[in-house]
Protein backbone atom coordinates (compact mmCIF):
# COMPACT_ATOMS: atom_id res chain seq x y z
CA UNK A 1 0.00 0.00 0.00
CA UNK A 2 1.24 3.46 -0.79
CA UNK A 3 2.02 5.84 2.08
CA UNK A 4 -0.67 8.38 2.76
CA UNK A 5 -3.52 6.20 1.57
CA UNK A 6 -6.05 4.84 4.00
CA UNK A 7 -6.90 1.20 4.09
CA UNK A 8 -10.19 0.46 2.30
CA UNK A 9 -11.73 -1.05 5.45
CA UNK A 10 -10.83 2.06 7.46
CA UNK A 11 -12.69 4.28 5.01
CA UNK A 12 -15.95 2.33 5.14
CA UNK A 13 -16.10 -0.20 7.95
CA UNK A 14 -19.82 -0.74 7.29
CA UNK A 15 -19.01 -2.83 4.24
CA UNK A 16 -17.34 -5.46 6.38
CA UNK A 17 -20.56 -5.89 8.32
CA UNK A 18 -22.51 -6.17 5.07
CA UNK A 19 -20.13 -8.82 3.71
CA UNK A 20 -20.47 -10.79 6.95
CA UNK A 21 -24.25 -10.63 6.70
CA UNK A 22 -24.14 -11.82 3.10
CA UNK A 23 -21.80 -14.66 4.07
CA UNK A 24 -24.27 -15.90 6.69
CA UNK A 25 -27.08 -15.64 4.15
CA UNK A 26 -25.05 -17.72 1.67
CA UNK A 27 -24.39 -20.26 4.43
CA UNK A 28 -28.11 -20.53 5.16
CA UNK A 29 -28.88 -20.97 1.46
CA UNK A 30 -26.19 -23.64 1.20
CA UNK A 31 -27.70 -25.53 4.11
CA UNK A 32 -31.12 -25.31 2.42
CA UNK A 33 -29.64 -26.75 -0.78
CA UNK A 34 -27.95 -29.59 1.12
CA UNK A 35 -31.22 -30.29 2.94
CA UNK A 36 -33.00 -30.50 -0.40
CA UNK A 37 -30.47 -33.02 -1.71
CA UNK A 38 -30.67 -35.10 1.47
CA UNK A 39 -34.47 -35.06 1.34
CA UNK A 40 -34.43 -36.08 -2.33
CA UNK A 41 -32.14 -39.02 -1.48
CA UNK A 42 -34.82 -40.24 0.92
CA UNK A 43 -33.27 -39.49 4.33
CA UNK A 44 -36.18 -37.49 5.72
CA UNK A 45 -34.96 -37.18 9.33
CA UNK A 46 -31.51 -35.84 8.41
CA UNK A 47 -33.01 -33.56 5.77
CA UNK A 48 -35.46 -32.04 8.21
CA UNK A 49 -32.73 -31.53 10.82
CA UNK A 50 -30.60 -29.68 8.29
CA UNK A 51 -33.59 -27.73 7.03
CA UNK A 52 -34.51 -26.67 10.57
CA UNK A 53 -31.04 -25.16 10.96
CA UNK A 54 -31.55 -22.79 8.00
CA UNK A 55 -33.70 -20.16 9.78
CA UNK A 56 -31.47 -20.39 12.86
CA UNK A 57 -28.34 -19.68 10.81
CA UNK A 58 -30.03 -16.87 8.93
CA UNK A 59 -31.44 -15.32 12.13
CA UNK A 60 -28.14 -15.48 13.97
CA UNK A 61 -26.44 -13.88 10.99
CA UNK A 62 -28.91 -11.00 11.11
CA UNK A 63 -28.29 -10.62 14.86
CA UNK A 64 -24.55 -10.46 14.26
CA UNK A 65 -25.12 -7.73 11.66
CA UNK A 66 -27.11 -5.59 14.09
CA UNK A 67 -24.85 -6.17 17.10
CA UNK A 68 -21.35 -5.74 15.77
CA UNK A 69 -18.57 -6.99 18.00
CA UNK A 70 -20.54 -9.55 20.01
CA UNK A 71 -17.97 -12.32 20.45
CA UNK A 72 -20.39 -14.64 22.25
CA UNK A 73 -22.92 -14.37 19.44
CA UNK A 74 -20.33 -15.14 16.79
CA UNK A 75 -19.07 -18.09 18.84
CA UNK A 76 -22.62 -19.43 19.20
CA UNK A 77 -23.13 -19.19 15.43
CA UNK A 78 -19.91 -21.05 14.70
CA UNK A 79 -20.80 -23.79 17.17
CA UNK A 80 -24.33 -24.13 15.73
CA UNK A 81 -23.09 -24.40 12.15
CA UNK A 82 -20.40 -26.87 13.20
CA UNK A 83 -22.91 -29.10 14.98
CA UNK A 84 -25.16 -29.19 11.96
CA UNK A 85 -22.20 -29.97 9.71
CA UNK A 86 -21.24 -32.79 12.06
CA UNK A 87 -24.79 -34.17 11.96
CA UNK A 88 -24.65 -34.12 8.15
CA UNK A 89 -21.28 -35.87 8.12
CA UNK A 90 -22.43 -38.57 10.52
CA UNK A 91 -25.67 -39.25 8.64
Amino acid sequence: MRPGHDDYEDRDPGLARERTSLAWMRTALSFAAVAGVVLKKGDVIAGLIILSAVPVIWGLGRLAYRHQGRLKLVTAMIVAVSLVALAVAVS
